[in-house]
């Protein structure tokens, strides 16, 4: 029997604390994102932008408009001294569960024991990728060839490529271009050619049927089959079928499939589109071709390595013309002359242009084709001596066809040679440390030389450390906030129990989707552990309201009112979250869901398990451990 507007404003004043700390608390969460550097921060800080954006908003709305229209609407409705008849149904049930835990006390700590080592033990035992598989509908096929092959080779071995491709159920086509533009950014040769597979807008486990046909057809492997058992492990015979990925159906030549938004990351990354790049420092070319060839073939044995490439191998067919000055100089040439004949023949010489109306037709003066593809002709090209004597090139050059190069890399003025890498189903940071150990054990490399490793492997383990270190820095405001709301280090040591209780659903989460950890579900348990943080602040802060302000002795009948009067607000709060984000947790799979649904699925399945620890065992852990004293008696307190 109160005026409505004074029961809005205490109502509104007994949850404005732990709504200002709660709303602060998760936004403080987000900002480790906002620091993200690289490809990891282009891909979530738009997403932690807009979440602190939008729950700032939340919190104006939740002060200000909410109370204005609770007053408004709810003062003239009729009383209810009832709740709802769901919560009706519920509350007295949950009541008697809770009385049971809390005369259960051991059984209750050794649970959550429990709980906690499994969540934490279960984690080494995943694997780990920077950025999933992207499905985009689409694939690049790149097909390298023995440097030097024509460009005619090339379009008959792509003609038969793309026929076989082409005839997998659900390709809809395939293109095939060869070597580069004149003025084309990429130094490819004729060898080099690219495929787009164009397959369309079909479901997650259809194109990952379509991309192990792919492979079979590039490799004669078998489709790439993947048992996933308790932790995550794939039995030996799958790990024969991954191994077996590294060789070519086409002899000579060499195959990489990828979709383009995940090339362009890895190009992004370390400059090449391959999640594993390994590059030989050195300052002979041959050794390094020697020891890059020899880090390719111990790739090759690692399981679940595949498309190994060397990136510039020698081996070009090259013409070598090496002028003689002695016998120029006999014949009365000079050098220049002799090789301006010689760039007439096989390049063109421009002498004029004609005007065919507003046509402009250049003029340049060439050999035929014939002569210029027979090499043995070389040495017959014509020379006019000042005496008007004709001889041959032959006579004043020495020519020969060697092996050359079209290519020569470099870093910071240093050689080098590089080795690519796809890993097929397996932890992709556990394979870089096996590629090293191996590499270092049965790789001699010459004197001078040595190895460096990047790509995704190395950004995964900067980004994950980058966003540890700043969530532990916001771990201490949090600590900050959390005291201020609390003023008790110890009720504040016993709310951060319930981060382990949101662990165990995340890691069952991963578990249940595939056993993989990405940068995404990285993100998602630092995202889970704020939002569940904010479960705990409700209970504990009405703990406190009940004990401070309405001056209820702390003990057992304290503890089940507060949970029991709670209980609808943690329930909404964590309903609300979870069936926001359960379409994207559960399409995980799908196209366009790769990145953020496992972060969707860990959020989720942390909520479930935190909510329900949250409800029963944390009130129990507060009634054994925690610290709740009237106003009076906290003011004459020097320290919590």
């Amino acid at each position: 029997p109160r005026a409505a507007w004074d029961v809005v404003f205490q109502a509104s004043m007994e949850v404005r604390s732990s709504v200002v700390y709660a709303t602060f608390i998760i936004a403080l969460v987000f900002v480790p994102l906002l620091t993200l550097g690289g490809v990891a921060g282009k891909l979530f800080s738009p997403l932690g932008i807009a979440y602190i954006l939008a729950i700032m908003a939340s919190l104006v709305t939740a002060l200000t408009v909410t109370p204005a229209l609770s007053f408004l609407m709810l003062s003239n409705a009729p009383l209810k001294v009832s709740d709802p008849p769901l919560i009706a149904w519920i509350k007295p049930r949950y009541v008697r569960i809770l009385d049971w835990v809390e005369h259960h006390p051991l059984s209750t700590f050794s649970f959550a024991a429990l709980t906690l080592t499994i969540g934490i033990a279960m984690l080494p035992l995943f694997r780990s990728e920077f950025i999933p598989a992207l499905k985009e509908g689409h694939y690049i096929i790149h097909m390298s060839a023995i440097p030097g092959t024509s460009e005619k080779e090339s379009l008959r071995l792509g003609s038969i490529v793309a026929r076989e491709i082409g005839k997998i159920n659900g390709v809809a086509s395939v293109a095939q271009w060869v070597g580069r533009a004149s003025n084309g950014p990429d130094t490819f040769g004729s060898h080099y050619s690219e495929f787009e597979v164009e397959i369309g807008s079909r479901p997650g486990a259809e194109q990952k049927r379509i991309l192990d046909e792919i492979r079979q057809v590039l490799t004669g492997a078998k489709p790439e089959t993947e048992k996933f058992f308790a932790f995550g492990n794939a039995d030996s015979k799958g790990e024969e079928e991954i191994g077996a990925t590294g060789l070519s159906n086409y002899l000579g030549v060499n195959f990489s499939v990828n979709t383009f938004l995940t090339e362009r990351i890895g190009e992004t990354v370390a400059g090449y589109a391959a999640p594993v790049v390994i590059n030989v420092f050195g300052p002979e070319l041959d050794n390094l071709d020697r020891d890059a060839y020899a880090i390719a073939a111990t790739l090759s044995g690692i399981r679940g390595a595949a498309d190994v490439q060397v990136q510039a191998p020698p081996g070009l067919p090259q013409l070598s013309i090496r002028l003689r000055h002695d016998k120029l100089r006999l014949w009365g040439l000079l050098p220049a002359d002799v090789l301006e004949t010689i760039q007439t023949v096989y390049e063109g010489l421009p002498v004029g242009q004609v005007y065919r109306g507003n046509e402009v037709i250049g003029i340049a003066v060439t050999l035929v084709d014939a002569f210029k593809r027979d090499l043995s002709q070389a040495g017959q090209l014509p020379l006019r001596t000042p005496r008007g004597k004709l001889i041959t090139l032959k006579d004043v050059a020495d020519i020969q066809q060697i092996t050359g190069r079209y290519k020569i890399l470099h870093d910071q003025g240093k050689r080098l040679q590089t080795v690519t890498c796809n890993v097929n189903h397996r932890d992709i940071e556990d394979f870089v440390n096996d590629a090293r150990a191996k590499i270092n054990n049965q790789v001699r490399f010459a004197p001078g030389n040595y190895f460096s490793v990047s790509g995704a492997a190395e950004a995964q383990a900067a980004a994950r450390e980058e966003l540890i270190l700043h969530s532990a820095l916001a771990c201490v405001g949090i600590f900050i906030l959390l005291y201020l709301a609390f003023g008790s280090l110890r009720n504040l040591a016993i709310t951060f129990l319930n981060l382990p209780f949101a662990l165990f659903g995340g890691v069952l989460a991963v578990l249940f989707s595939g056993g993989w950890l990405s940068l995404g579900s990285v993100v998602g348990f630092v995202t889970l552990f704020g939002i569940t943080l904010r479960n705990s602040i409700m209970l504990v802060s009405h703990y406190q309201h009940l004990v401070e302000v309405e001056r209820r002795p702390w003990n057992l009948e304290t503890a089940k009112r507060g949970a029991a009067e709670r209980l609808p607000s943690i329930l909404m709060t964590a309903l609300v979250t979870a069936l926001g984000l359960m379409p994207l947790a559960l399409g995980s799979g799908e196209p366009g869901r790769e990145i953020e649904g496992p972060m969707a699925a860990i959020i989720v399945g942390g909520l479930v398990t935190s909510t329900i620890l949250n409800l029963l065992i944390l009130p129990t852990v507060l009634l054994h451990f925690g610290r709740f004293m009237p106003t009076s008696i906290i003011s004459t307190r020097s320290f919590p």
